[in-house]
């Protein structure tokens, strides 16, 4: 195993920066880096404990003050020699120190390398390490604290119960396969049956945390616009869970802003219901059309609903005027169940938010225009949530077979097998079964350092 070295402080002048080793020659490659330490002897001794301490480093063109924090392994975050060289904050004092340890022998370490090597030695799971990496890209309280639960090993302890649930359940199974119903050594179904119960109720309240970690906070914004009666309440209770905007034929039936969660697959967004756009509105309505405007600044994506049974010539030029600038519109034909009012552009979506068709084209559309090349804080926790929602829901089905299995009778080698399949799809979220690609994938999204 080589030794590593990454500046692991955020880029840009400050007090102090820091310069991170890790592997197997950290104690020699500071004891060479200190100046006159071949005079004074090694500053850090073969065995010395975990300590700190000041010194002066040699870069090579000069010497700068250093605090040496020294963590021997297995006590460390790599469970390697850890050392942790903390200097004068400017960049290119710190670049010096850097390019000196990699002329004494260090290797550049790759993004997310530090953590990664923590999950191969077993310091952490791999929901924890993607902690690590909500938590470097959080921008938000609330995507902070959604990423120390996870850090904290809040899936992963549920995660530990149900394995363990799991190869229960399988053992019994297997070790019913060598009696007859009549012998002492049999388990009766009805007792399986619970027990499947049992791992089932306990994967749902595993997805429910999981679900609650991600603050809605942390959600992209989605809000439906366009003129009064273009459909976007009857939309909005289509697509939100449990959606109950008032949806009538008069025209302005909604005065405030509406949310709730949308999903699509495992992917959830906050979806908003704002009052249709007015430009002669007064009074209250005034009010209510200056907060939409508001609203629509703030999201991260706009569906522009479209009458499509009385749009002859297309919508209103004040519609597009009111349009955000620098936020993604996705255009979208709604009442395709009526006679049609005119010709549908190439680039809308036709939907009947009546029927519910085309709504699969829709959520299509979403996804590809929330989900696409975009990188902070937020978005990385989407796409962990969108791991860790999958493997819980092919551990469910899983299991679900395999209890359909018991109460049909079915062989219980089949059932057995049905479970072991559970088990390997949790396995997947701390990563005992997760490809290499995967991970390769994961940890590139770390910075350098971390």
């Amino acid at each position: 195993m080589t030794t590593i070295v990454a500046i692991s402080s955020p880029p840009g002048p400050a007090r102090r920066g820091i310069v991170r080793l890790s592997g197997p020659d950290s104690r020699a490659l500071v004891n060479r880096a200190l100046s006159g330490a071949g005079e004074a002897g090694d500053a850090l001794a073969e065995g010395a404990p975990r300590r700190t301490f000041a010194g002066w480093f040699d870069d090579g063109a000069g010497r700068q003050p250093v605090r040496v924090f020294w963590m021997p392994g297995p006590a460390s975050y790599t469970r390697e020699d850890v050392a942790e060289l903390h200097l004068p904050g400017a960049p290119p004092l710190l670049a010096r120190a850097y390019a000196r340890l990699l002329e004494l022998g260090a290797r550049a370490a790759e993004p997310g390398e530090f953590t990664r090597r923590a999950f191969e030695h077993g310091r952490l799971d791999l929901s924890q390490a993607e902690g690590v990496l909500e938590l470097v890209h959080a921008t938000t309280d609330a995507e902070r604290r959604a990423a120390t639960q996870l850090l904290a090993g809040g899936l992963e302890r549920r995660i530990r119960g149900l394995r363990d649930g799991l190869d229960d359940l399988r053992a019994l199974c297997e070790a019913s396969l060598d009696f007859d119903e009549a012998d002492t050594g049999h388990v009766p179904v009805p007792e399986l049956l619970g027990q499947a119960d049992a791992l089932l109720a306990e994967l749902a309240a595993a997805l429910r945390w999981e679900v609650a970690r991600q603050a809605p906070a942390s959600l992209p914004r989605v809000l439906l616009f366009g003129a009064p009666n273009a459909g976007k309440s009857s939309l909005f209770n289509r697509l939100a869970v449990g959606g109950r905007a008032l949806v009538d034929a008069l025209a302005g039936t909604t005065r405030d802003a509406v949310s709730g969660i949308a999903s699509v697959g495992a992917a959830r967004y906050l979806l908003l219901d704002a009052p249709g756009l007015d430009s002669g509105a007064r009074g209250p309505d005034a009010a209510a059309q200056r907060l939409a405007a508001v609203e629509r600044e703030a999201a991260d994506l706009v569906l522009w609903l479209v009458d499509a049974s009385v749009a002859r010539g297309g919508p209103p030029d004040r519609e597009r005027a009111a349009l955000p600038a620098g936020v993604p519109v996705l255009r979208v034909w709604n009442k395709i169940d009526l006679e049609p009012g005119g010709a549908v552009p190439e680039d809308a979506v036709r939907i009947s938010a009546a029927t519910g068709a085309g709504l699969a084209d829709l959520d299509r559309a979403i996804a590809a225009a929330l989900w696409l090349g975009r990188a902070s804080g937020a978005e990385h926790a989407r796409e962990l949530f969108v791991r860790h929602h999958r493997c819980l829901r092919e551990a469910a089905g899983a299991l679900s077979g395999a209890r359909e299995h018991l109460a049909d009778g079915t062989p219980l080698d089949q059932v057995a097998e049905a479970l072991r399949d559970a088990g390997r799809a949790l396995d997947g979220i701390h990563g005992e079964t997760t490809p290499e690609d995967v991970l390769d994938r994961i940890f590139a999204r770390f910075c350098l350092g971390k």
